[in-house]
């Protein structure tokens, strides 16, 4: 086992990790940037180093920095969270070369899989399901014909990256030259390459995730699935564990199809396996995150699996002492992510500082956060600044114990997005779990800005999950 792991992250994620970390009796060591000099990871570690200034791409993102501070303070290990370098290639290439080990799969597994159209390709050679779609499209009259081929409308997708960026969705012919012309560039600019391709667009449909561990032994076991349908601007809101609309029969297909598709890739540590679901019962595989997920917290409820002590486990070659048998599901969870942003000027994200700070308590509520009162949030970073997550027995128990943590969390010194979170609860829809990747289109009004529920919601590859 490592005695001294770097957490390449900030905010609430590194906060996780580091208690991951105490509880299993190892040394820490924070990074942070000169803005994130006051943050709480950083007076939680045993260590910490500041790596640069504010700007994201001076500081956690530069990986000579970060490589840098685990080798002066003699780091066996980088847990990278999510977000950030966590889905970087090169970075856990570079940290192999460096006698470092990279809490996550291997940089090849990373690229394999974070190139859509090989990720795409490789689960249809494993026999997983996927959307209908396209080989790589280089011109537009291809990408007519293709898109006639699969029927409109589709989704014009780029290759590599993710977060939104490099996607739009085209209802008709005409729409295609610009959007394809739009996509490539916006793909070039964001990720380096313009490759595009083309998807069917399912709606209505569910965002299920299937949760993963694999060791280096080659066992695999699916903790189960979350439910992501509840998708604003492009990023998660909410998520719930199990989902209330998967069938006993579909779930247990999911969960075969998603160790199926991690064997296939010679997966190791923690995955999450995303699907989009239709109301005929068919599901089909979108992409693979190779790193934890923001919502792993409602996994690790209901299973009782600490996900971040298994992926440092994993990573120090145990393996699994439980198998796909031992994984049982209990009770209700539900996760809704609290965001510093303000409702009056289109959820626009805020800053400012903490003047009073008061979280809810009981049996199975939790608060992930990395505020403190009189901490000021910097202004440079995702707006989340905090996971609310509870558990029952029932989900209509659990619904009811949500409401009321947030009707209990106050967090004053900038707006946030509790009363937004309780309008979702609260949504006849929502409580009868009849709700699709659309359902927040329909709740807010805001249909047509942007295509919604097909792996737009990855924005965890430039920030959260």
């Amino acid at each position: 086992m490592f005695s001294k792991i770097l957490i390449a992250n900030r905010g609430e994620v590194a906060v996780r990790i580091i208690r991951a970390c105490k509880e299993m009796g190892i040394n820490t060591v924070a990074v942070f940037s000169e803005a994130d000099r006051e943050s709480l990871h950083v007076s939680l570690a045993d260590e910490s180093i500041c790596i640069g200034p504010a700007q994201v791409k001076d500081s956690y993102l530069n990986m000579t920095a970060v490589l840098s501070a685990a080798a002066v303070t003699g780091a066996q290990a980088i847990h990278p969270g999510y977000g950030l370098l966590s889905e970087n290639a090169r970075f856990a290439r570079l940290c192999k070369e460096s006698n470092i080990t990279f809490i996550g799969p291997s940089a090849d597994v990373i690229a394999r899989m974070g190139d859509k159209d090989q990720a795409r390709r490789t689960m249809i050679e494993a026999g997983v399901p996927v959307i209908p779609g396209s080989d790589i499209v280089t011109s537009v009259s291809q990408a007519k014909a293709e898109a006639a081929r699969i029927g409109y409308p589709v989704l014009v997708k780029a290759r590599s990256g993710g977060g939104g960026r490099g996607i739009r969705l085209v209802s008709a012919e005409a729409q295609m030259e610009q959007a394809f012309q739009t996509a490539a560039a916006e793909a070039a600019s964001a990720f380096g390459d313009s490759g595009l391709y083309i998807e069917k667009y399912l709606k209505p449909a569910k965002h299920i995730e299937m949760q993963i561990l694999c060791d280096r032994q080659g066992n695999v076991v699916c903790l189960g699935e979350r439910e992501c349908s509840v998708q604003r601007k492009n990023q998660k809101l909410l998520e719930e564990s199990p989902s209330p609309s998967l069938s006993q029969p579909m779930r247990e297909a999911m969960i075969e199809a998603a160790i199926r598709a991690a064997k296939a890739v010679g997966y190791e540590n923690a995955g999450t396996l995303e699907f989009l679901a239709d109301r005929q019962g068919n599901f089909y595989f979108m992409e693979m995150n190779t790193r934890l997920q923001v919502e792993h917290t409602v996994t690790e409820m209901v299973s009782g699996v600490d996900i971040v002590k298994w992926q440092i486990r994993i990573a120090a070659g145990a393996s699994l002492d439980f198998g796909q048998k031992d994984v049982v599901i209990r009770g209700k969870a539900i996760e809704c992510r609290i965001n510093a942003e303000d409702p009056d000027h289109d959820c626009r994200p805020s800053a400012g500082t903490v003047k009073l700070l008061h979280t809810p308590g009981g049996p199975w509520v939790r608060f992930d956060t990395f505020l403190y009162q009189e901490y000021t949030v910097p202004p440079f970073y995702d707006s989340m600044v905090g996971k609310l997550i509870v558990k029952a027995n029932s989900r209509e128990e659990a619904i009811r114990k949500m409401k009321a943590s947030l009707c209990e969390l106050v967090i004053e010194g900038f707006p946030t997005n509790s009363e937004l979170q309780l309008k979702i609860l609260s949504d006849a829809r929502f409580a009868a779990g009849d709700y699709d990747t659309d359902f927040m289109e329909q709740l807010t009004g805001s249909e047509g800005r942007q295509a919604h529920g097909h792996g737009l919601a990855q924005a965890e590859k430039g920030g959260q999950a």
